[in-house]
């Protein structure tokens, strides 16, 4: 006999979104969500506060040049989307001065 049956689609969506809301309820700040999100996206939350506070020193537009630089390369091609995108911003961050 099965004691836990399978859950449906709506109510395992319905936990993501608990448990999404949860964690929205500590951030009070829109760069606190954009570094949150950029750590996903790069596949390295460990370091979650780095990307916090590039997010919130840094200008957004060379941000998003290096997270477009990242998105545009083919998705087997990196190993290391973080350190690339550390790279670039680098390269950014050179060529504004």
């Amino acid at each position: 006999m099965i004691k836990n049956p399978a859950t449906s689609i709506g109510d395992q969506l319905f936990k993501f979104e608990e448990t999404l809301a949860q964690r929205k309820k500590y951030i009070k700040n829109e760069f606190q969500s954009y570094g949150l999100d950029l750590a996903k996206e790069l596949g390295d939350w460990e370091n979650r506060s780095l990307y916090i506070r590039l997010a919130k020193t840094v200008d957004r537009k060379i941000l998003e040049k290096a997270r477009y630089f990242i998105k545009d390369q083919t998705q087997g091609a990196i190993k290391t989307p973080y350190k690339l995108f550390m790279w670039k911003l680098k390269e950014l961050k050179n060529t504004a001065k």
